[in-house]
């Protein structure tokens, strides 16, 4: 499997980065410098509100718009003391011997590659008694200092989504203070090769009062390639303890990197055999951090300098544009169909014109296993998240059934977004739900249209004319208003003159009134402005 990392930051304003396999476009990062990405970053905030009923803080970090700070993600040291102590709060001790390495499986799904969009909780050790949270109102105060980091940003009216289980990845490493001991990642599932990094990560004695876990990335890398990650990722820590030391909330304390170095620390592998950038002061950055965390693999960076833009010469622009179509075909002749929802995305599979000699039942199922593989890749793309529904089509035998629903999980694996996939539904339906960590790329690009207030569908020139028309009954009504003049579209104000001109007279002559009526081309099809005068000529209120 052949992969390629093409990063595209010509333009100053907008970087992307595709991630290739095989000459297929898998995965799409976009970001830009006017939307704010907050993911990440961690802040020393301040409790400005609680709220008992929804068991929740409102909390300010300093960049405009409160967070919203939920029981479950306040680590147990807060029950404790009440509010942040910097004194007390994350204590690096050094390593005087064997720190707490002990290493514990139940430590959850504590992988970056999950890009530390959720909280990581702590789980109890062995022996421990189950901790039952205490209501908000008992741990925090309004005026509390809390050091917190944004794991979801805001979508709409609702601010980011903020935790105090803090999580700082490295490239092989994740550093969780509160965590206080070792674990390997979950998705490494080889017993042999979680024996060999248990062994690694206890001869480095990480220090006490501090917690790591295993990335996926750190298969197979040697002792000394841990160790500089953790060397790394201690001396950062300990800035961020001494800065969270010396100035009061709210301040913001760590900063993520930027979309190309975030990009290659938690994406690159040896299965990547290039990685293409098209702007030289983005090329350096990325050899500088290549040459610091894994310089083995700087010969592979490659600055592209042909005139020729970066991603039409690999034919991305026209893929990147279907991905903003609602229908997507599938070989063979069929296609899905992607409505996205403010509740919910829905996803149909039409076979259209795909058929192949055997049974219409085993048609189905080869159409549905195409569309499932598909469904999995435009998700990554779109970066479309919440409730998602599938309906593939129908099927009656139980195990293709079970076939559809293996493949829609298998292809589903490689999303670094978590996901949970329900079984199929007796209507044929599969659920699922997917990690929305920031809003899709369709929101990213574009916005609501301002003339179908988003629904893409604006009232017929026949409508609009009723409407005039009934809205005039009103002015009947009215002895004070002589003159009314009616501003609309151009195409609505044709249809008014032509079909209704009976209508007007009949109106004017029974109410003693002048009407005009005024098309505008520049205006929405729905534009409608009344005007009204009295027998003074002055402007009164109407309707």
């Amino acid at each position: 499997m052949k992969q390629e990392m093409l990063i595209n930051v010509s333009q100053p304003e907008e970087c992307r980065i595709a991630i290739m396999e095989d000459g297929v476009l898998e995965e799409l990062y976009v970001e830009r410098t006017s939307q704010d990405n907050y993911v990440g970053n961690i802040y020393k905030g301040r409790i400005v509100n609680i709220e008992p009923s929804i068991q929740a803080a409102f909390v300010d970090f300093g960049v405009g718009r409160n967070g919203f700070l939920h029981i479950s993600d306040i680590e147990p040291q807060y029950y404790r003391q009440g509010g942040l102590d910097p004194d007390k709060a994350f204590d690096i001790v050094e390593p005087s011997g064997r720190g707490d390495v002990a290493s514990v499986e139940e430590s959850g799904e504590a992988d970056a590659d999950a890009r530390l969009q959720t909280a990581v909780k702590r789980r109890p050790r062995l022996g421990d008694r189950p901790r039952v949270k205490p209501p908000i109102q008992d741990v925090l105060r309004r005026g509390d200092e809390v050091l917190v980091q944004v794991i979801k940003e805001g979508f709409g009216t609702k601010g980011p989504t903020l935790s105090t289980y803090i999580s700082i990845p490295g490239r092989y490493l994740v550093l969780m203070p509160p965590l206080g001991r070792v674990g390997i990642s979950k998705k490494i599932d080889d017993e042999h090769d979680r024996r060999v990094l248990r062994d690694i990560m206890l001869e480095l004695k990480p220090p006490k009062g501090v917690g790591f876990v295993v990335r996926t990335a750190g298969t197979e890398r040697t002792k000394s390639e841990m160790a500089r990650d953790m060397t790394y990722l201690l001396r950062l820590w300990k800035s961020i303890v001494r800065r969270m030391r010396k100035y009061s909330a709210p301040i913001d304390i760590y900063q993520e990197s930027d979309m190309i170095i975030r990009t290659i620390r938690d994406m690159f592998t040896e299965d990547v055999g290039r990685i293409l950038i098209d702007e030289p002061a983005a090329y350096e950055r990325a050899r500088e951090f290549l040459e610091l965390v894994m310089p083995k693999y700087v010969d592979r960076l490659e600055l592209y300098e042909g005139k020729e833009p970066l991603f039409h010469r690999y034919g991305l622009e026209e893929e990147i544009l279907r991905i903003h179509q609602r229908k997507v075909p599938l070989k063979g002749g069929g296609s899905i169909v992607i409505d996205q929802t403010e509740a919910l995305v829905a996803i149909d599979v039409n076979s259209g014109s795909f058929r192949t000699e055997k049974s219409a039942e085993e048609n189905a199922y080869q159409m549905n296993l195409i569309a499932a593989k598909e469904i999995a890749r435009q998700l990554r793309l779109r970066d479309l998240g919440g409730v998602i529904v599938n309906d593939f089509i129908d099927m009656r035998r139980e195990r293709y059934r079970r076939g559809v629903e293996k493949a829609l999980y298998d292809a589903m694996k490689r999303d670094r977004a978590r996901t949970k996939i329900l079984r199929t539904s007796p209507f044929g339906l599969i659920e699922m739900t997917r990690q929305r960590i920031r809003p899709s790329l369709r929101k990213s690009i574009f916005r609501d249209c301002p003339t179908c207030i988003g629904t893409g569908m604006v009232k017929t020139a026949e409508s609009m004319s009723i409407e005039v028309m009934r809205t005039l009954q009103l002015s009947a009504m009215r002895d004070d208003i002589t003159r009314l003049n009616v501003t609309v579209h151009e195409e609505v104000a044709t249809w008014i003159n032509n079909r209704k001109r009976r209508e007007i007279a009949q109106f004017e002559d029974a109410v003693h009134m002048q009407l005009h009526v005024t098309g505008k081309e520049s205006v929405s099809p729905e534009h409608l402005v009344f005007e009204a005068w009295d027998s003074n000529s002055r402007l009164v209120r109407f309707p």
